[in-house]
């Protein structure tokens, strides 16, 4: 899966290895806690990183990418956000390990199946947050940001999780805490069209990850799907895949973006409208659980951004 990394998501993981792994290299010498270094990477779901290519979108879309000096400091708001999604996967494993022991497919979990030791656990997320914490340094809103989304994701794993709307609401401000630290939190001031794209975006990958998880057998649901029936989930994708749309266009057609990136915006329109329809039908084929993962294996929907890439660049290609 590597090879469909970004540069910057590995540069990213060598970031956050550099700071945490000497920390944990002790631990390994000690026979009760031994854990592979595969089950450590696994453990930190480094293939969710792509959720953090969200920081990207105001450097991507304000054209600023000639600037090293802001190129640095989004790539280090990226880092960041890898090393803290990564220690909230972390906490979350061990506060739910238990139950993802009893779990078809959960179970294989690092700290579920064992393969992790959580003294071993517990470290690496203490130094995840430590290494986050050092790649925001000086900068008080990306800090704010990271805060934020910690203690989001943290209230989600604990108890929010359980509650309709609340759950899938939290999931998609992780994407906008994302935008904002690639935007706000560097001096880009952000397209209000993107703004509200994002939104909309995230609250359809929300609901859509829901729809995947409940093709699942009864027994092996998350416990809210009791309250999300199928009708109930079609609509809230339906409506937010069609805000999406709608308000994608009007920011491809904006008179701020025309003037910025010219017709090239409004051609990448369809080939938007053929990936989300694309993933909607993954979806209902039960697909669609891990964003990440999935988007990954569908080569129509790599096309589609692959095209969307090449129409976006075409003036300097």
């Amino acid at each position: 899966m590597a090879s469909f990394w970004p540069d910057s998501g590995i540069r990213g993981a060598q970031l956050c290895f550099k700071l945490a792994v000497p920390g944990v290299l002790p631990l390994f010498l000690m026979p009760s806690s031994f854990s592979s270094p595969l089950a450590l990477v696994r453990l930190m779901r480094p293939h969710q990183w792509l959720k953090n290519m969200f920081v990207f979108a105001g450097l991507v879309f304000s054209q600023n990418w000639r600037d090293v000096a802001l190129d640095w400091q989004v790539f280090h708001a990226f880092a960041a956000f890898c090393c803290l999604s990564s220690m909230v996967y972390i906490i979350n494993d061990w506060h739910d390990r238990a139950n993802d022991a009893l779990h078809p497919t959960k179970r294989n979990r690092p700290l579920a199946s064992g393969a992790v030791a959580v003294p071993v656990a517990l470290v690496v997320a203490g130094l995840l947050l430590v290494a986050g914490l050092l790649l925001a340094a000086g900068n008080r809103t990306l800090l704010a940001l990271l805060a934020a989304y910690v203690v989001l994701n943290l209230a989600y794993s604990w108890r929010l999780k359980q509650v309709p709307v609340v759950d899938v609401s939290i999931i998609a401000s992780g994407f906008m805490l994302r935008l904002l630290a690639g935007t706000v939190a560097v001096g880009i001031p952000p397209s209000r069209w993107l703004l509200l794209t994002g939104i909309f975006v995230a609250l359809f990958l929300g609901f859509a990850k829901r729809k995947a998880e409940s093709f699942h057998e009864e027994a092996s649901q998350r416990a809210v799907l009791a309250h999300y029936p199928s009708a109930l989930l079609d609509t809230f994708m339906a409506v937010t895949m069609t805000a999406t749309l709608t308000t994608y266009s009007l920011f491809a057609t904006s008179p701020e973006a025309q003037l910025q990136h010219g017709e090239r915006l409004l051609y990448t329109v369809p080939v938007v409208i053929f990936g989300m329809l694309r993933y909607t039908y993954q979806v209902h084929r039960g697909h669609g659980e891990d964003v990440a993962r999935d988007m990954l294996r569908d080569p129509w929907i790599l096309g589609a951004g692959a095209l969307w890439l090449a129409i976006f660049l075409s003036r300097w290609l």
